[in-house]
């Protein structure tokens, strides 16, 4: 039961970090290069949620991946 609860905490990370990542590209019609936006989502904490979901819910499916 822990590792379903540990793999939706990292799904739910992955989700809002890409969500914000996604809505922060509305900077790019804006005006700014790609550059600009890598370094600005780089400075931003909420966007390391993708990462650590993704890591998150790897590490649970890597660890038990057929459990019956």
């Amino acid at each position: 039961m822990g590792y379903i609860f540990l793999f939706l905490i990292g799904f739910g990370l992955a989700v809002s970090g890409g969500v914000t990542i996604i809505a922060y590209m509305n900077f790019l019609p804006a005006g700014l290069t790609w550059m600009e936006y890598f370094n600005f989502i780089i400075g931003r904490l909420e966007c390391y949620f993708l990462p650590i979901g993704v890591l998150l819910m790897s590490l649970v499916l890597y660890r038990f991946p057929n459990n019956p």
